[in-house]
């Protein structure tokens, strides 16, 4: 244990600098190292003696040099990897400096999808944060958690995210808490012919118009599992997208109906002139937050996480709230 400690302190304590791997990173993003130097306002020379200067520390070659630029080996790979892990640790250290040091102040990085977003939970929490602690700073970035890859989450560039999912996550690198179960109803204008009807069934709604999730997303799914499990075709003529202001452009013409989550309904019917048709669309699915288990929040992200749970008992205990 002595000895690698002491190899420690020689090879790697004393001569990787953080100049050095941040210079390695954009080395490979940019592809070259003349454009890495333009970038970071160094000469080339500068940029070289930094990538020997670690492959010497390291004793391993970590880029590959071909006509077309350089490409990380697989030992720049592994240090590309953890040198991701230690910036954003650093930054970790100075989001907790500032935070313990003006109690309130911070930023929180959040991936999501459009229609959560749309529904309410989210700016219903950072309007609540807003009041109590005014110098937060929320990013909210669009993240796709019913397609279960969580790569911002795992590329660092949001802290949690949060959103529906159709199944199981088992990654094992992930920590899920399951926040509510909300239900996915049949949404419609105000102005459309059935939005009056208090007696509907799902066969009444195959003919219709849809605006649906692309397909393999946990909430087109549930809608196909709906009407083949009453023997019925899933609906057919339809307009697919992600996008909610396209949905709600459609929805008012009073000719479409669209998968939606209840809570999007409920905090924005007026707002939008919407209504829930009285049907069932399956199971209410599950909302999740989810963080990297090897991470460690900062303050400002613990405090948006304590709110949303807050937030999170009272959908619970409302109608079209399961869990």
């Amino acid at each position: 244990m002595a000895k690698k400690l002491a190899d420690w302190d020689a090879r790697i304590g004393r001569r990787i600098r953080l100049r050095d791997l941040h210079v390695l990173s954009s080395v490979v993003k940019f592809g070259s190292m003349a454009k890495a130097a333009t970038q970071l306002g160094l000469t080339q020379p500068a940029i070289s003696q930094a990538i020997a200067d670690l492959e010497a520390a390291l004793g391993v070659r970590l880029l590959d040099r071909g006509p077309r630029g350089v490409s990380p080996t697989a030992f720049g790979e592994a240090m590309l990897l953890r040198g991701t892990e230690a910036f954003d640790a650093l930054r970790q250290g100075v989001r907790d400096i500032e935070f313990l040091s003006d109690p309130g102040t911070g930023e929180i990085w959040v991936g999501a999808s459009e229609s959560f977003i749309s529904g309410g939970l989210l700016a219903a929490v950072t309007a609540e944060l807003a009041i109590r602690y005014p110098k937060l700073v929320v990013h909210v970035i669009d993240a796709n958690t019913a397609a279960m890859e969580f790569r911002e989450l795992r590329d660092r560039k949001v802290d949690l995210m949060l959103g529906r999912i159709g199944g199981p996550i088992e990654d094992d690198d992930l920590a899920v808490e399951t926040l509510y179960e909300e239900a996915i109803v049949a949404g419609a204008g105000t102005n459309h012919p059935l939005a009056g009807r208090r007696k509907l069934a799902l066969a009444d709604l195959v003919a219709e118009s849809w605006i649906l999730a692309p397909p393999s997303t946990a909430v087109r799914e549930l809608v196909h599992t709906a009407f083949t499990a009453q023997g019925l075709p899933p609906p057919s003529r339809t307009v697919t997208t992600y996008s909610m202001q396209l949905r709600m452009q459609l929805l008012a013409t009073g000719r479409y109906l669209s998968s939606v989550p209840e809570s999007l309904v409920r905090y924005n019917a007026k707002r939008w002139s919407l209504v829930a048709l009285p049907v069932v669309l399956g199971r209410p699915l599950p909302v999740v937050l989810v963080t990297l288990k090897a991470r460690t929040l900062s303050p400002a992200v613990e405090v948006f996480i304590t709110q949303m749970r807050a937030l999170a008992r009272r959908m619970r205990g409302r109608p079209g709230a399961a869990g």
